[in-house]
Formats: C-alpha cells, sequence, structure tokens
C-alpha cells in the first residue's frame, strides 16, 4: 500500500493565485497559470515541500455559486470531493481586491465543514493589500496569513500555520542502506506506472479516467476541451501502483490559436515527457485522422511505450472493419515501428479498462528491458550471416559487434568501419530484426552506429 502523507487542499474563488501557490510549493510550473478566470478544472496533485515539511498538495478549480449541472457547477462539485479527502485546507484570497461576496459566503460554508483551515491572503506585497488583509479577519478563519505566491513571501509564515497541524501526520521516514543491484530493480519495479492519456479534445479521456478510478474524480461533459492541464492521479490496479495523467486534448497546430491552448498543448507535451507508457485514446467514432498519427509519432520520438486505444468501442459501428482498418493505417503511418499494441475500449461502459491497464505494464517491461551482451550478440552474427552488409562502391562495410547502451527506451550501439555509409534501408533491417527475433514487439528502438577510430591515426 502506499503509505499515507498528509493532504493539503486549495480553495477559493477564481483568479485569487491558487495555481501560482500549487507551483511555488510544488517547486515546478505544473499547473497552468493565466489571467483568464477558471483556467483550472480539475483537482491537480502534487509533492510539495515547505522546509522540512512534505505534503501531497492539491490545487482545485476557483468556487463559484452555478447549477450543478452547468459546467461551473461541476468543477464546484471537484473542490467539494478534494476536501473529503483533505487533512487542511488553504482558503486563499485576493488581498489587493479586498473580500467579496463570494469570499464571505464560501468562508461560511468552510467553517461548517470538519476541517483545519488556515486563511492566506495573497498578493498581499506592498500597502495595495493591506486592507484586504485587515478585512479577511471578519471571515472567521482565523488570523490571516499574508503571502506573494507569485514572490515567494511569506512562506515562513505558512510553514509556521501548517506544521502543528501536519506534523502528527507525518509517517516516519525510512532509513535506506546499500542496495544490491537485484534490490534496486525491485524496487524499479515497485514503483508506479506513469501513465498518460492522450488523444484529440472530446476522446473520452477523463471519463475514461473516473471510470478507472470509479469515481467522477475529473470533470467531464459534452464540451470539447473541458481538460486544460494536465492532472495526475495515484492509484492502485490489482496492488499495483499507477500514476494516471489526463492531458489537454490536442489539436492541429493551426487549430491551436487561443494563448491557453497552446499552454496546454505544451503541457500536454511535457506530461509525455515525464510518462513512461502514454495510451494515445481514438474516439472510434471518428477512426484514426492524421492529427492521431501526428501525436503517436510525438510519442514515439519522445522514447516513451506507446499504446492505441479505440475508446467508445461500445457506440462503434461495422466493429471488426473498424478495427482492422485502424491496424492497417498504424502500420503503414508508423513506419519506424510494428506492433503497437491496439485495443478497443469503452471509458463509459469499463470495457477493456483492465486489458488495456495489462498491456500498459508489459509495454513498460519491454520499454525497461535489457539484453544480455551473449544473447545479443548471437542474434547480432546471425542477422550479418542472413543479409550482409552492402558493399558501396566495392569496398565492405564491416560490422563487429553491438552493445545495449541504454533502456528506457532501449538504446544499442554498434560498432564497426565505415558506419557512416551504411544505407538507412539497412538500418531498418537491424531495428526490425532485433524487435521482431530478441522481443521488442511495440517498442521503439534506438539504434546508434559507431566507428571504430584507428589506432595508428
Amino acid at each position: 500500500m502506499v503509505p499515507h502523507v498528509p493532504t493539503v487542499v486549495i480553495i477559493g474563488r477564481p483568479n485569487v493565485g491558487k495555481s501560482t501557490l500549487f507551483n511555488r510549493l510544488v517547486g515546478k510550473r505544473l499547473a497552468l497559470v493565466d489571467d483568464t478566470p477558471g483556467v483550472t478544472r480539475d483537482r491537480r496533485e502534487g509533492d510539495a515541500t515547505l522546509f522540512d515539511l512534505k505534503f501531497r498538495i492539491v490545487d482545485t478549480a476557483g468556487l463559484e455559486e452555478e447549477a450543478p449541472d452547468s459546467l461551473s457547477g461541476r468543477m464546484r462539485q471537484q473542490t467539494e470531493a478534494a476536501l473529503i479527502d483533505a487533512d487542511v485546507a488553504l482558503m486563499v484570497i485576493d488581498a489587493r481586491a479586498g473580500l467579496t461576496p463570494q469570499d464571505r459566503h464560501f468562508a461560511r460554508w468552510l467553517r461548517a465543514q470538519d476541517m483545519e483551515v488556515v486563511l492566506l491572503a495573497n498578493k498581499a506585497e506592498g500597502k495595495a493589500g493591506d486592507s484586504g488583509l485587515f478585512e479577511s479577519f471578519e471571515l472567521g478563519l482565523g488570523d490571516p496569513v499574508p503571502i506573494s505566491a507569485e514572490h515567494g513571501e511569506g512562506l515562513a509564515d505558512l510553514y509556521d500555520a501548517l506544521r502543528p497541524l501536519l506534523d502528527p501526520l507525518m509517517p516516519p521516514e525510512e532509513e535506506i542502506g546499500d542496495e544490491t543491484e537485484e534490490e534496486r530493480d525491485a524496487r524499479l519495479a515497485a514503483e508506479p506506472l506513469k501513465l498518460a492519456i492522450v488523444g484529440r479534445p472530446n476522446a473520452g479521456k477523463s471519463t475514461l479516467i473516473n471510470t478507472l478510478l470509479n469515481e467522477d474524480r475529473l470533470v467531464t461533459g459534452p464540451e470539447a476541451g473541458i481538460t486544460r492541464d494536465s492532472i495526475a492521479i495515484d492509484w492502485e490496479w490489482q496492488g499495483r501502483r499507477v500514476r494516471l495523467i489526463d492531458t489537454a486534448g490536442l489539436r492541429r497546430r493551426a487549430k491551436v490559436v487561443e494563448k491557453l491552448e497552446k499552454l496546454s498543448a505544451a503541457d500536454t507535451k511535457h506530461a509525455v515527457d515525464f510518462a513512461e507508457v502514454v495510451v494515445l485514446l481514438l474516439d472510434a467514432k471518428l477512426g484514426l485522422e492524421a492529427q492521431d498519427l501526428r501525436i503517436a509519432d510525438m510519442v514515439l520520438q519522445e522514447g516513451r511505450a506507446l499504446i492505441v486505444a479505440l475508446n467508445k468501442w461500445d457506440a462503434a459501428e461495422d466493429q471488426s472493419r473498424l478495427f482492422q482498418g485502424v491496424r492497417k493505417a498504424l502500420d503503414e503511418g508508423l513506419a519506424q515501428i510494428k506492433g503497437v499494441p491496439l485495443l478497443a475500449v469503452s471509458g463509459l461502459t469499463g470495457k477493456g479498462l483492465d486489458l488495456m491497464i495489462k498491456a500498459a505494464f508489459e509495454a513498460r517491461e519491454g520499454w525497461s528491458r535489457r539484453v544480455g551482451t551473449s544473447a545479443l550478440n548471437r542474434w547480432f552474427e546471425g542477422a550479418i550471416e542472413r543479409n550482409p552488409p552492402p558493399a558501396p562502391g566495392g569496398k565492405r562495410i564491416k560490422l563487429r559487434y553491438i552493445t545495449q547502451a541504454n533502456t528506457r527506451p532501449p538504446a544499442f550501439v554498434i560498432f564497426g568501419n565505415r558506419v557512416d555509409e551504411l544505407p538507412e534501408s539497412y538500418r531498418r533491417y537491424l531495428v526490425n530484426s532485433l524487435r521482431e527475433e530478441v522481443g521488442f514487439d511495440g517498442v521503439m528502438i534506438r539504434l546508434n552506429l559507431r566507428a571504430r577510430k584507428n589506432p595508428f591515426d
């Protein structure tokens, strides 16, 4: 089981600086920040550090009074759900703007919850925030802590307010001594599978994750593009740890015109960088389009393991023909890799989701696999014997031996003479043979050629 660490949730009305504070505490720009109110729509979680305090921090959508079935209403429900699992709430107000009726309304609501609360008066740098700071005493949430999330001011005061609340909840620290190679491999295998879900807008990514978690964890709806930034969620599947990453939909570059959507697209690509396995989710009602192949190519160029899933399978027509058509298009469109896993799933009904997660763990194993030097060179000698390298200009290219330089993704180096003249077609032959015979189906392989130095030069 994952050890419990204290959870702190940031709440407040829109545009008071919640995501800026979140980024400050996690030490990275994980949450999108913009002047547009309501940028954050889902809960976003991260590992926070404040001096010697370590805790889980949750950024939430701005609290607004709207009908439950509206987008704003669904966002508010996500914020309320975040409080259920939290140990402490940080109520953030804008000291420069002063108190608003929304601040007062939600302070009353928060006082009725069984929850430890710390009141933060953000944007309190300089004298412009003095009036709002003094007004905030009337909220009845204790003494406000003046901070500037943007400039990092007031963090020591925030630490003093949080420490007595979090100290009793801290898990004991474990000492890790010297590890053997076997122990290290076992520990790495037990680490969470970092699984990102990507695809075009409205492919059903958030609905699929909600079904996996068996809760309405992410805001969903018929509106395309509800998810704007990447949301990481820790989860367990059959006793194995998974970190699920939901991402914003990726459209063709020509259609990405708004500043906020450009930030979302960059954030999705950033999420792929941190993933181990990426599921490219397709809308089965639309099939495979050129933008899907561009996304798949981007994932592979980043060196991540790739799975393609046809979502909304329950609503697809002529399923057998559709599946075979997508399979053929993938094989033709992704010439650099063969055998990418293709699955039929339904994020709405849950069909095929267990198989998808199982395939993701298997993909990570292949992506992390290291081949012994002797087995590798047995394959290498056989491959060259079956199909010797060409002899451009009548001069033979000599390939001497191969070694695996890295994993995740698998990378190999071939040493020989005149390797700069080896045709690209022969390089592809070696990669395809290695994939088929050594067992790297569906895994991107990087192959480098290196000439041996002449000791007489």
